[in-house]
Parts: structure tokens; sequence; C-alpha cells
């Protein structure tokens, strides 16, 4: 394990190891941040650690020694804006009770921390969005759940950054715009012999799918806005 200074210029030494592969991770996302979803309203991008390779704090700011056997591990590596990797820093608790991996006992699969990981799917499932523009924890979501989405919320100011949410709040608005233009647009073909309102369905399914799309930016908040109207025909465009 040696020296924890000696290990830290290490790392800090080629610090250029992960800033190398931004690219990469980027066009794994679309150019968006791997937590907000955003790409300029978030600022620029950071290749961050998900689980801190130094020191990993916990709520009241007391450390414990980092996963630095990580620090080198692209599988370790998320894409985040700063804006709330800056705060983020160093922050990893975990549940009470809970497995912590160690360099002599290691079992990261086994933790419970309370930060969502964006590259957990059962994670990005818990995180939901209203018509203000605000993240909120998913229907469903067990107590449990829930604090890990307000913890995650308030580390990495998903709700704090005025344009993240003024962005989300457009975003949801256009989504109902198009929905709304849909439903209009397909009563009108109920009889037929109407071509030019089943061109309006067709445009209006094509904007929910284009906006539902992975690469396009803040797609969760328009999806959320479909899956709250508890159309079941629009739902099978966004699962």
């Amino acid at each position: 394990m040696g020296d924890i200074k000696a290990r830290n210029e290490l790392i800090d030494k080629h610090s250029d190891h992960w800033g190398k592969l931004k690219s990469w991770l980027l066009a794994l996302s679309g150019g968006k941040c791997w937590f907000s979803e955003a790409r300029d309203i978030y600022s620029h991008m950071d290749v961050e650690h998900f689980r801190p390779k130094k020191e990993a704090k916990i709520f009241d700011g007391t450390g414990r020694d980092g996963y630095w056997w990580l620090a080198f591990d692209y599988m370790n590596f998320r894409v985040c804006g700063n804006v709330g990797n800056r705060k983020k820093g160093g922050w990893f608790p975990l549940h009470e009770g809970s497995l912590c991996s160690t360099y002599d006992n290691r079992c990261e699969e086994s933790e419970a921390p309370y930060l969502l990981d964006p590259i957990d799917n059962d994670d990005v499932n818990l995180l939901a969005f209203d018509e203000e523009g605000k993240a909120i924890a998913a229907p469903g979501a067990t107590t449990w759940e829930e604090r890990r989405v307000d913890e995650t919320i308030k580390r990495l100011k998903l709700n704090e950054h005025e344009a993240l949410t003024e962005e989300r709040k457009k975003i949801w608005q256009r989504m109902t715009r198009t929905i709304e233009q849909y439903r209009t647009a397909k009563s009108r073909c109920g009889t037929g012999g109407n071509p030019a309102a089943k061109q309006k369905v067709r445009d209006c399914l094509c904007e929910i799918k284009a906006m539902t799309q992975r690469d396009a930016e803040l797609s969760a908040v328009a999806k959320w806005c479909v899956l709250f109207r508890n159309d079941p025909q629009l739902a099978r465009l966004v699962s």
C-alpha cells in the first residue's frame, strides 16, 4: 500500500491519464454530463472518479482512505459538469452498516453508497423530474432510495443550478405542447380522410422520439414528461 503521501503524489503525477479518455467518455453520452444530462449549461466537463481516489468523506466531513487502487481504472471514471463536481469532491458516504471496500478486501459491488451512479440503470431510474424543472425521486421509491436521490441532488447541485432547472422546464413545456398537438391531431383522424392530421400525428411522434433519445440533451426530463401522462401508446415510445 505504501506511504499515503507518496501514493497521492503518484496519482497527481499521472492525472492526465483520465483526461486522455474524456472525448471517449463524452462520446458514450452524446456529449452530456453523466449526472445532469446537460452540455454547456452545467459548465465545463470534468472526468471525475465516482469513488474518490484519495479520501472518501462522509456527511460531517470526516474522511477515510479513498479508493486509490481505482485511480486509473476507467470503470471508475464518470463525466461530470464542474458545477456539480466541485461540490462533490471526495464526498462518498455509505449507508450505515454497509460493507466498505478496501485494498485488502475489495467489495465495491456490495457497498451501499448514497451517491447515485449514472452507469447503474437501477440508480438512473430513481431520478425523475417535474414540470418546474426540478429533479425528484421517482414514484414508488423506497425511503432509502428517496434519501439517496435527495442527497445526490444536493451534493451535485442538480436543482440548485438555476440555468439547469430553467432548461429542464423548457424541455418539459416543449414536450407538453408536442403531446397536446399529437392528441389534437389524432382526434381529427378518427373518421379518416384527413391526411394533414395524419401527417401531424407522425411529426409529433417523431418529435417525441427525438427528444427522448439517449443522446438528446435532458432526454430524461422529456421521458418523464411523457410517462407522467399515463398514456400507454406514448409510453411505448420511451420504454
